[in-house]
């Protein structure tokens, strides 16, 4: 037999689990030995070595073995591997850190008490005052976001036609950027001073609407489109009305990625901290009235506590991030297992 055609019959195996395990270990292994030896050093910096020694070791054999076009498959899982695990591992960390400095001011008394009386340099204090803001802010912000988003992406996706939607969606996609801040501002000239209003909860809610709106109708205009379309047809083979048709069979068929899209939108404003300094400006006691006065939120104690020099007050802003990483996923998981429920009936 030819050397060529060996070559081909060792190309045309595959690399198996235990042999690619094997030669990445001799990177990682490689990788370890040149620390030893040379003056590098650092724990990142071994990490970042080991792991494209590894790689580099994997892909080698993976040519020698597969051939040169396998490579290239096993690269692209590879980087793939590679982002999702980067990101996870930024998320756990962030989670992880937050969970282990915020558990040790956590507990029943913080979750029912507020910060009127209580000095920085004070153990005592919680952070209820803060809670009920964040959830009266943010329950009237969706109230105010969602139903006029998803009538703004009902029309995008079902009605608008020519020039009229194509400003719309511009205008969408305009304040998709915008920054927290601006809004904020807004608010604050038109309602707080334009209007005398005053700081209140519901100054903060107009804020964090607009801040959702665009969001919402993305997200929602996209979920619409994916409908297949045989099912508006076969509802107006019916004789049924179109609104009612999008009522009845268009939105529960794209309820579950709207739902996702209303919760992104929610997490994405329940951590705002800039626009409610100019709205809600906050209060250490408990202001259950969202529409008169100046109210709290989790964001502002965070920040308010996190801003001073105590040991005792930034103790109580690691337990207060901690409760809005809490808020937001229990909202999630809330909102996951109405729409689970309402497709499967």
């Amino acid at each position: 037999m030819s050397t060529r055609a060996g070559a081909s019959i060792l190309r045309s195996g595959r690399l198996g689990h235990a042999q690619a395990m094997a030669v990445t270990g001799g990177g990682v292994a490689l990788a370890a030995v040149a620390f030893w030896l040379t003056p590098l050093q650092g724990r990142a910096g071994f990490l970042l070595v080991a792991y494209l020694a590894g790689v580099v070791a994997y892909l080698l054999a993976a040519a020698r073995i597969e051939g040169r076009r396998s490579v290239v498959d096993r690269l692209a899982a590879v980087l793939m591997v590679t982002t999702v695990g980067i990101c996870l591992l930024a998320l756990g960390s962030v989670l992880v850190y937050t969970a282990v400095r915020g558990v040790k001011a956590l507990d029943w008394y913080f979750l029912t008490h507020s910060m009127n009386g209580v000095g920085a340099r004070d153990d005592a204090g919680g952070a209820y005052h803060a809670i009920v803001g964040t959830l009266q802010q943010v329950l009237l912000a969706t109230l105010l976001a969602v139903p006029s988003g998803l009538l703004v992406a009902i029309y995008l996706t079902e009605y608008g036609r020519g020039r009229l939607a194509s400003v719309v969606r511009t205008v969408i996609d305009v304040m998709v950027g915008i920054p927290s801040i601006v809004a904020g501002l807004f608010i604050y000239a038109f309602w707080v001073l334009g209007l005398g209003r005053g700081f209140s909860g519901f100054a903060a809610a107009m804020a964090l609407a607009i801040l959702m709106l665009p969001i919402v109708v993305r997200s929602a205009e996209e979920m619409i489109k994916l409908v297949p379309p045989e099912l508006r047809e076969a509802a107006y083979a019916l004789g049924i009305p179109r609104w009612r048709a999008i009522l009845r069979v268009v939105l529960p068929a794209a309820s579950a990625g709207i739902t996702t899209g209303v919760m992104l939108a929610v997490a994405r404003v329940t951590g705002e901290t800039a626009p409610l300094l100019l709205t809600a400006f906050g209060f250490d006691s408990i202001n259950n009235d969202p529409f008169s006065g100046p109210q709290s939120s989790l964001p502002l104690f965070v920040f308010g506590q996190a801003s001073s020099a105590f040991g005792a007050a930034v103790d109580r802003a690691w337990a207060g991030a901690l409760t809005l990483i809490a808020v937001v996923l229990i909202l999630t998981v809330a909102a996951r297992l109405i729409t689970r429920r309402n497709r499967l009936v």
